[in-house]
Formats: C-alpha cells, sequence, structure tokens
C-alpha cells in the first residue's frame, strides 16, 4: 500500500468557503485548496504554498483542526494497477492576508472561488471539503 502525507487549508471569510476545482482525468469536484508535502516540508508550509499556487492567495494558519486519514482501494483509483492508497490529510484553518483570485496554471486544479457556505451542499465536491466544514464548525 502507498501512502501520501497532504496539507489543506479551509478558509472561510464573511460566510464564503474558498475553494479549487480539482480536476485528474475523468475525475473531478471542488475540494480544500492543498495538497502534497513534499520531502522534508513542514506541512504548515505546504499548507501555505498550495493555497497561492491553487489560488493566488497568500495565507495565515491560524490552527491546526486535525488529521484525516483515507484508504482509497486499487480498485477506485484513476490506475487500479497503483495498488491501494493510503491518504494522510493534514487540515488547518486560514485566513487571507494577500494575493487576489486567479486560477492555477499547470496543476491539478483548473480554477478557484468562494461559495456561499450554504451553496456547498449542491456542489459537486470531494468528501474532504465537508471533513473540513465539519472540523471547522460550519
Amino acid at each position: 500500500m502507498k501512502q501520501r502525507v497532504a496539507a489543506y487549508a479551509i478558509v472561510v471569510e464573511s460566510g464564503r468557503v474558498l475553494l479549487p476545482h480539482w480536476l485528474e482525468g475523468p475525475i473531478s469536484g471542488w475540494t480544500l485548496p492543498g495538497g502534497g508535502i513534499d520531502p522534508g516540508e513542514d506541512p504548515a508550509d505546504a499548507a501555505v504554498r498550495e493555497v497561492f499556487e491553487e489560488t493566488g492567495y497568500h495565507v495565515v494558519l491560524d490552527e491546526l483542526l486535525g488529521i484525516d486519514s483515507i484508504v482509497v482501494p486499487a480498485a477506485t483509483r484513476l490506475d487500479p494497477t497503483e495498488g491501494d492508497l493510503h491518504g494522510l490529510r493534514v487540515i488547518y484553518r486560514a485566513h487571507v492576508v494577500g494575493g487576489e483570485l486567479r486560477d492555477e496554471a499547470d496543476g491539478s486544479t483548473d480554477t478557484a472561488a468562494w461559495f456561499d457556505l450554504d451553496e456547498v451542499a449542491g456542489l459537486d465536491r470531494v468528501e474532504l471539503v465537508d471533513i473540513g466544514l465539519r472540523l471547522a464548525g460550519h
């Protein structure tokens, strides 16, 4: 089984949540800004870096909300020959301190947007969004 450790931020301001749109092959959905931690990189630094890469915003982390663990069976992965995947997702609460909204270039997301919290239930989203909102008390 392979393992992937990633860091994410939940950014909720004025009743809106910041979400990038993840796109990988035929699979897509709105997700939390974040992604894989580079070798030797601190998870907090990875979360800040990923938010900027995917949304154009500079953020400050407010607190560690939790760590989520997920096992993705090989049969449900894009390439089942890669085997099962154990994902550890470090989730922080963050707030914007600069930058401006823009789409990621040459990454795993194709756009980013703010959504009213009451719109989220109607979005095509990955379960990480619901996990992050729950951890953040929304």
